[in-house]
């Protein structure tokens, strides 16, 4: 999986090489990154490591990136706070963390019934993505850079004891993602925020009941199998998922133009690496849990679809309520009406 980003990363390095003073080439950069992800995750946790790899390169050695388990330096749920104050001068995670603070965070996270990883990419580079988002932790008061560095494509919609419609999670106990979670919630169900990490033994324990996390390849190496085997698709509520590099403001402001460069482009060619990545080791993981871990592939159905769009409605209204969230849907939804016209006459149907 390391071809596409060395192939993006030896056109940034020679770029930038060539821009590089003597001055500047003097000053080494240490960016220390808790992560909220293991690393051992393929398209989750993996694509920060080859982040620190490539930086390196690209600089010479000017720029490192120490890369921390987590827990290890900072909890995950606590990246955000720690890189705004300084306590760490970067972190790794996804802004669907930090819902329960800034509302609008979730939108730049993943969205029920889409984007799609192509379309969520053209509003962010293209549309007004990147500069909402930035615009977002300054109104809120957080001393933060932003910079999109990791995207996967869609996740699988959950973990379940049996067999499912979604008349069932009224009183289901439940780990759920994001906005997502907030449909399910006004399903009935009772929801949970969880880092990885601590999914299966909240599942062994029965402190919950079923979870959603991430793609089959990932949940497969965190045993969710073990413990349940209905795996139901599609992932409307995550279609997409974007993952960030956190960078302390005065840390940004402190380095030159072109280490400011090569951390962009190096996380650039991360997007494309990561979805690849991501894409590429699904099928594996899911013949695997069919055959070998006994796990039953599941379809929800349309009416189930339609429940579960119905209710994200609902939401879109509650949580427009916040100012920067209505903006930030406002624009995201003026973006994706116009994408449709392309959509619908470019993509074979499905």
């Amino acid at each position: 999986m390391k071809t596409v980003l060395k192939a993006a990363t030896a056109a940034v390095a020679l770029t930038v090489g060539a821009m590089t003073s003597p001055a500047t080439a003097a000053d080494k950069i240490l960016l220390k990154t808790p992560v909220a992800f293991g690393t051992h995750l393929p398209g989750l946790g993996t694509p920060i490591t080859r982040v620190a790899k490539q930086l390196d390169r690209v600089s010479g050695g000017k720029i490192k990136m120490k890369v921390y388990e987590p827990k290890k330096l900072v909890a995950p749920f606590e990246i955000l706070d720690a890189v705004s104050s300084g306590k760490i001068n970067s972190g790794y995670a996804t802004p669907g963390y930090w819902r329960g603070k800034i509302p609008a965070a979730a939108l730049f996270s993943a969205v029920p019934f889409g984007p799609e990883a192509g379309e969520y990419m053209a509003w962010i580079y293209y549309g007004n993505g990147l500069k909402l988002y930035q615009e977002m932790y300054d109104k809120a008061g957080y001393n933060v850079h932003v910079i999109p560095c990791a995207i996967i494509a869609p996740e699988t919609s959950g973990w379940y004891a049996k067999e499912m419609t979604a008349a069932d999670f009224k009183g289901l106990r439940i780990r759920f993602f994001g906005l997502g979670g907030l449909v399910v919630q006004k399903l009935g169900a009772s929801v949970a925020l969880l880092p990885g990490g601590e999914i299966f033994d909240n599942l062994e324990k029965k402190a919950i009941d079923a979870t959603e996390f991430s793609m089959p390849a990932i949940d497969k190496l965190l045993g969710f199998h073990k413990i349940l085997k209905y795996n139901y698709f599609p992932g409307w509520h995550q279609q997409a998922t974007m993952f960030e590099l956190l960078i302390n403001s005065k840390t940004w402001k402190d380095m030159s133009d072109q280490q400011q460069a090569m951390v962009e482009n190096v996380c650039k060619a991360s997007m494309a690496d990561s979805l690849a990545e991501g894409e590429a080791v699904q099928h594996d993981a899911m013949i695997e849990n069919v055959e070998k871990n006994g796990v039953k592939i599941m379809r929800w159905s349309q009416a189930d679809l339609d429940t579960f769009k119905k209710a994200w409605g609902e939401v879109i209204v509650e949580q427009s309520k916040d100012a920067t969230f209505k903006k930030v849907w406002d624009d995201l939804k003026k973006f994706r009406d116009g994408y449709q016209l392309w959509k619908s006459n470019a993509f074979l149907p499905r």
